[in-house]
């Protein structure tokens, strides 16, 4: 007789957790996935009464950056997904097993668990197989063997998403994503060099936790988390706002806090979580900590720099508009509206001087 697997709940239980350990994972799982704190209850029930899903994640060609920033996760924490939300069957980074023993652990995934299991992909798959040969086959087969029967493809990093920076100009090897092979199969998109950790567990907790693939763009990506461009939400957008910004790196106003848009940085433009989320459990991200943000969620962002020179002398967005979808008119229009703003502030403390001295002079 087939032994009945147990729920998320049991699996807690079974590890030695309390139950009120297992709501305060709830609590934090509702507010990675964006949802109200009473909304906590939904998401513990759907935890007592789910099982556990089966991950397989494949490294085609990548650095292993995004595994490395997915076992870092903080809300929730990784070993917290990896033992009670899925069943993570392979995995190169983490297994413990080698050789046959490994790729038979996989095999036995993709026969017990068709239609079950969630692929996880990372990296991007060259047109040359020469260039990836696992086992003495091809990335790209077993790309496709992975995924032909996987509940949900997940493309983790810019990389699978677009072809990351192994696609970077003259692209030697052919790298493409993994949209590229796996035509006409559904793929969310999970994008950013590497993605913010939260991010990643955030989305396998929506499947676990709904049983159903979140909301995504009409490019593929969540939402919950691509549904802002960094500029929306960052910290210096105020100083964007009022037109200051850090000339040069060495710049005093650059610690102040002043915009660095004209030391390149892509927040205006790039779609991502980092200002909302942060890295490192939520301690800061790279526009915080001094540094542009180089859109690295975004397709080809490695030929779209420049990353270590001027790339505008003046602002190009606010937020209600897209320069991809506005032209020079637009930017004309934004400079004019800096100009503007400048001149007006300028007047405006001309006429309080002007009026201070005319009360001194009364006096």
């Amino acid at each position: 007789m087939k032994k009945e697997e147990p729920t998320i709940y049991q699996t807690v239980l079974q590890r030695g957790y309390s139950r009120r350990t297992f709501l305060k994972m709830c609590a934090a799982l509702a507010a990675t996935l964006g949802l109200d704190y009473s909304q906590t209850n939904t998401v513990a029930h759907a935890l007592e009464t789910k099982k556990r899903i089966p991950v397989i994640w494949l490294q085609m060609q990548d650095c292993t950056g995004c595994s490395e920033s997915f076992i870092r996760s903080s809300y929730p924490k990784t070993e917290s997904v990896i033992f009670n939300m899925i069943s993570l069957e392979y995995m190169e980074l983490l297994t413990a097993a080698a050789g046959f023993q490994t790729e038979a652990a996989e095999q036995n995934v993709l026969k017990k668990y068709a239609g079950e299991y969630v692929l996880v992909v990372e990296g991007s798959v060259p047109v040359n197989p020469c260039y990836l040969t696992i086992g003495g086959r091809s990335g790209a087969d077993l790309l496709k063997e992975a995924a032909a029967h996987a509940k949900a493809v997940l493309a983790f990093g810019t990389c699978s998403s677009w072809g990351g920076i192994a696609k970077a100009k003259p692209n030697p090897t052919g790298a493409r994503p993994i949209a590229a092979v796996l035509k006409g199969t559904p793929i969310i998109r999970v994008p950013g060099c590497p993605p913010i950790a939260e991010v990643m567990t955030g989305v396998l907790a929506h499947i676990v936790t709904f049983g159903s693939l979140p909301e995504t763009d009409m490019l593929g990506r969540p939402k919950a988390f691509y549904r802002h461009r960094i500029h929306d939400k960052c910290n210096r957008r105020a100083y964007f706002d009022a037109g200051l910004f850090a000339e040069s790196f060495d710049d005093p106003n650059l610690k102040a806090g002043y915009c660095l848009y004209k030391l390149g940085c892509k927040g205006p433009t790039t779609y991502n979580a980092c200002a909302e989320l942060r890295w490192n459990g939520g301690i800061s991200y790279p526009i915080q900590s001094g540094n542009p943000c180089i859109g690295c969620s975004e397709a080809d962002f490695w030929d779209n720099g420049p990353f270590y020179t001027h790339e505008a002398k003046l602002p190009l967005t606010q937020t209600t508009i897209n320069p991809e979808k506005w032209g020079a008119g637009i930017t004309a229009a934004a400079a004019v509206g800096v100009g503007a703003h400048a001149g007006i502030t300028a007047a405006v403390k001309h006429h309080q001087a002007k009026d201070q001295n005319k009360g001194d002079h009364h006096e």
